[in-house]
């Protein structure tokens, strides 16, 4: 038997649904006109009353004042430039990402400056750079050797980025991370 269509019946959560019109269920409330004069402490249905018949709406502001805060205006107009704020701060936003700077401690001099200019081209775009040195086979006995070559990669990288985490051995590997300067 195929369920009946009247009853069901789609449930939209309230909780996300802004407090604006009829949605306003306090006994009085404050209100605010659209150029920011105080109208007084009145009943949503007075406030009502003032918002249509100036073709506007009425949008609860703050509900943790008492009375609870209610502004007069266009809620089209409002909900676009919050969403326009929000567009802009994503864009501002960077997520940091960490990038590996891999080597051996027996690196040449040309490859170990390709390294630096590696991470300083990392730390400048403003991600965290993870300095890995590989040990194989016997190498691992020369452990100060990397760490000599780790804190030497951080005295040439000390003008864009400062080290976040010191050398430590992780198995066959040492690292280092590096995060980007503050005022950089």
């Amino acid at each position: 038997m195929a369920p009946n269509n009247n009853s069901i019946r789609s449930r939209r959560p309230t909780r996300n649904l802004p407090q604006i019109n009829e949605r306003i269920r306090f006994p009085e409330i404050r209100v605010v006109d659209s150029d920011g004069t105080q109208l007084g402490v009145i009943t949503p249905r007075e406030a009502m009353d003032i918002a249509e018949q100036r073709e506007l709406d009425l949008v609860l502001v703050s509900d943790k004042a008492n009375p609870p805060v209610c502004r007069i205006m266009d809620y089209g107009k409002y909900k676009f430039e919050q969403e326009k704020r929000a567009r802009e701060a994503r864009k501002k936003q960077h997520n940091a990402e960490v990038k590996e700077v891999k080597m051996r401690y027996k690196i040449d001099d040309h490859d170990y400056q390709v390294r630096v200019s590696a991470a300083q081209r990392f730390l400048r775009s403003g991600d965290k750079v993870k300095a890995t040195i590989t040990f194989r086979g016997r190498e691992i006995q020369h452990t100060d050797l990397a760490r000599n070559l780790l804190d030497k990669l951080a005295k040439d990288l000390e003008t864009v980025g400062e080290v976040q985490q010191y050398p430590k051995r992780e198995g066959r590997n040492m690292m280092m991370l590096l995060s980007p300067k503050k005022s950089t």
